[in-house]
C-alpha cells in the first residue's frame, strides 16, 4: 500500500510539474508608444489623414456654395436648367462620397498608408515577443492593452520592458 501511495504521489507531481504552463503579460501599446520609429510613422499618417480631411472639407465647401447658388438662383431658372443644376449638385455629392470612401473607408488610402508605415513595426514587436517567449520558455503571453483580454495581471508579470530591452530602447 506504501509503495503504491509513493508511485502515486512521484507521478503526481510529474505530471504537475510538467503541465505548470508560464505566461507573461505584456502591454503592446506601451511598448508602441516608446518606439521612436511608431511615433514618427503615427506623425506620418496623421499628417496623409489632415491633408486629405482637408481635401474634402474643400469639397465639401464647394458643394455647399454649389447649394446656395442653386438656391438663390432657383427661382430665376427654366425647369431644363434646373434639372442641369441638380444633376451637377447629384454628381459633386456622389464624388465626395466617393473621395470621401476612397480616402477613409474600408481598405481605403489611409488603411492601406496604415498598412505601409505601421505593420513592420507591429511585425517588429511581434518578432521580439516571440522571441522572448522562446528564450524565456513562456507558454502564452497575453496582450493587456486592448479590450478585456485580461481582467487582472499582476505588475511582476508584466514583461513590456523586457521586449523594450529585446528591441534596443531605453
Amino acid at each position: 500500500m506504501k509503495k503504491l501511495l509513493f508511485i502515486f504521489c512521484i507521478c503526481f507531481v510529474f505530471v504537475t510539474n510538467t503541465n505548470a504552463q508560464r505566461y507573461a503579460v505584456i502591454d503592446s501599446k506601451y511598448i508602441l508608444s516608446k518606439l521612436p520609429e511608431y511615433k514618427d510613422a503615427q506623425d506620418k499618417l496623421d499628417q496623409f489623414s489632415k491633408m486629405w480631411q482637408q481635401e474634402l472639407d474643400q469639397k465639401s465647401a464647394d458643394l455647399d456654395k454649389m447649394y446656395k447658388d442653386y438656391d438663390a438662383e432657383k427661382v430665376m431658372l427654366s425647369d431644363e436648367l434646373k434639372k442641369k443644376r441638380e444633376d451637377e449638385i447629384y454628381n459633386k455629392e456622389k464624388e465626395l462620397r466617393d473621395l470621401q470612401r476612397q480616402r477613409f473607408g474600408y481598405q481605403g488610402d489611409l488603411f492601406k498608408k496604415r498598412e505601409e508605415l505601421i505593420k513592420p513595426i507591429q511585425d517588429k514587436v511581434y518578432n521580439a515577443i516571440q522571441k522572448l517567449a522562446v528564450a524565456k520558455l513562456y507558454d502564452f503571453i497575453l496582450d493587456k492593452s486592448e479590450g478585456i483580454t485580461v481582467i487582472f495581471a499582476d505588475p511582476k508579470l508584466d514583461k513590456s520592458d523586457d521586449v523594450l530591452k529585446e528591441l534596443g530602447v531605453k
